[in-house]
Order: structure tokens, then sequence, then C-alpha cells
């Protein structure tokens, strides 16, 4: 692992913080957890053809994990994450290159604060499953259709994160991912941070992502000059009680800020280009319905390129518990897409074939 100097200061005096308190005689314990969720998928209006399929995690990716904590004494603990995913409907593991693909962390908590490091999701994801999204990124409404919430804006390897204690329902994190590229301290590396407040029906937040696309060369190959892209996101939801609304707006800048979900060309004819300056925003709202809850949200895509590959896209889902841990839902979304932009319909799992799809499913919680 190299280290850089700028981050190192950093890093070295937050750990220092969490060591001050002194550690005692410890007690530990671990614990299994996980999703398996199953779902018949329907995808239409790409240009290989409809297909139905089922699918592991339409609603939230099949997994399992094991976390662990050890009170060290005087307020601090220990813990860890190790998390894989997997898919229910053929038993295989849902990265051929990782055992633990979605979390890989180890990490120290105090009343100062959590301190984080391994593979970790960033501050933009999070703030778009927990606050922006009336699907948390899931089923075919999920805000993947229409914001860029794919590749490393999801996770990051070698990530240091650090999470502040809530302070009168003001909280934030920030997180630095090293490059760890030789040669260069700048090229690959990836910057996040979040800030945002929580008070009763009431949570905001905004979001933060930059990173750096260019590649060292070697010895045989030359180096990629690609510069920075950035993300940023603002959202909010409320929760009325009869209803919870939701809203958020996002802005992207440079290569690779908005890579699109499915870059395989899934409509035919020129391929799609990926904005490098772009808009979104979302409306959306939860509502309680019979035992269950109604999700529904629309957004628009604003691409500001010469290409103008503009999108506007809805869904709708309900979700229904059948008991406290397992649930079966159905959800419906649609995109209408202009000037050959390539978005399509996706769900928590699959970046989807087509500009209309449906899920009906099966989620277990363990």
């Amino acid at each position: 692992m190299k280290h850089s100097n700028l981050a190192t200061p950093l890093v070295t005096a937050v750990a220092l913080a969490f060591a001050a308190a002194a550690p005692v005689h410890a007690q530990s314990n671990v614990t299994i957890y996980g999703i398996a969720d199953v779902g018949i998928v329907g995808e239409r209006g790409g240009a290989d053809g409809n297909v139905t399929k089922l699918t592991s995690g339409p609603a939230a990716s099949s997994r399992i994990g094991f976390k662990g904590t050890e009170d060290l004494g005087g307020g601090l603990s220990a813990f860890f994450i190790l998390e894989a995913g997997y898919s229910i409907d053929t038993g295989m593991q849902a990265s051929s290159t990782m055992l633990f693909n979605r979390q890989a962390l180890v990490g120290l908590k105090s009343t100062a604060g959590t301190l984080m490091l391994g593979r970790q999701t960033t501050p933009y994801h999070n703030t778009l499953v927990a606050v922006a999204d009336p699907f948390a990124t899931g089923y075919a409404g999920s805000i993947k259709n229409a914001f860029p919430d794919w590749g490393t804006n999801v996770r990051t390897n070698n990530t240091v994160m650090y999470v502040s204690p809530d302070v009168r329902g003001w909280n934030g994190d920030v997180a630095y991912s090293f490059g760890e590229q030789a040669g260069s301290e700048s090229a690959g590396r990836q910057v996040g941070a979040s800030f945002g407040y929580s008070n009763g029906p009431l949570v905001v937040r905004f979001a933060y992502n930059h990173k750096n696309n260019d590649v060292v060369g070697t010895p045989t190959t030359a180096a990629v000059v690609r510069g920075a892209a950035s993300n940023k996101l603002l959202a909010a939801n409320y929760n009325f009680g009869v209803i919870k609304l939701f809203a958020a707006v996002g802005i992207d800048k440079g290569f690779n800020a908005a890579p699109l979900g499915n870059t395989g060309n899934p409509y035919g004819g020129v391929p799609p280009t990926a904005s490098t300056d772009g808009r979104e925003a979302l409306l959306g709202f939860t509502m309680p319905l019979a035992t269950g809850t109604v999700m529904a949200s629309v957004m628009h895509k604003d691409d500001r390129t010469a290409f103008n590959q503009d999108a506007n896209t809805w869904g709708v889902g309900y979700v229904y518990p059948v008991s406290k841990r397992t649930s079966l839902y159905g959800a419906y979304g649609s995109i209408s897409n202009r000037n050959g932009a390539g978005y399509t319909v996706a769900n928590n799992s699959e970046s989807g074939s087509g500009d209309r799809a449906y899920n009906l499913g099966l989620r277990h919680n363990f």
C-alpha cells in the first residue's frame, strides 16, 4: 500500500484522537447477516428484443455479511465488516474477482466519531440510498435510471472514511481513496464528503464526489490524461405521516462523472455517449397503503453537452411485508430517451436492457 503526502497528516490526526482512550479487558461478538432477494424481471424495448428472467436482487442485492465488534474500553470499540454479494438464482458469487465485493473494512468507533479503512460505499451513494430515492436505489423505479450511481460513484477500494458524531441533528463524513499508481499521488484518487441535518420528519443532505481519471504511464504504455470529474448532490425528504416526500438535484462535470449503467449500446444504431456535463432532478414519495408501502418517483436527465441526450423517467412500486423480515414486491419503470440517449430501466443489481421493465419478487432479510 502506498501513502499520500496529502492524506497522511489527516489520517494520522484522526487515528491519534481515537487512540486516546485507554484499552481494557475486551469483549467481542460476531454477527452473520444478509439478504436473499429474487424476482421475475421483464425488460422491454431493447434492440436485442424483450427478455423475461429470474434475477437475484432486483430490490436489494443478495448478500451475506459478517460483522463484529470488540469493546476496547473508555468508550472506544473496534469493528469489522466483510460483505459478499451472490446471485440467488445461480448460486454464483456476484464478482468473479473479489470475495467481499460489497464491503471489506475495519474501523474504530468512539464519541469522537467513526474511522473506517478498506473497501466501502461512497458518501454520494449513501446519500442516494438514505435520503434521495424513495426506492432506496432498488426496484425498476431506481434512481439509477437517471442519476450516475455506477462504478466508483458507488464503492471505492483503498478508502479511509471518517464519520462524525451527531451534534443536534447535524453530522457529516469525508472519504479519501488512494489512487495507488506508482509515480503519482493524484492519479486515480477519489475524494468524497457529505453533510446533513436530520430532525424529526425532516432530512436534508449535500454530497460531493471528486475523482481523478488519469492513468500513470509505464515503460511500455503511455500515460492517459483525462482530468477530474465531480458530482454534486442535494437531497431531502420530509415525512408528513400520511405521505413522505422526496426531492433531489444533481450536477455532474467531467470525464466519467456520469457513466452509463448499460455500456453495450442497448438500442442499436449510433452508440450513446456518457454525459460529461449534466443535471438530474427527482421528485417522489412513499405512502403507506393497507399494510404495505407505495413508492413512486419521476426524474429528468438534462444533458448539457452538444449531444443533448436528455431523458425522462418514472417508476412506481409496492412492497407488502408478510412478516418482520420477509416482503413481496412489484415495481414498474419507464424511460423516454431523446437524441439517441442510452438510459435503461435498471434495478438494484442490473443495469437493464430496455426502456421499460417490471419486477415481481420476494425479499428476505436475515
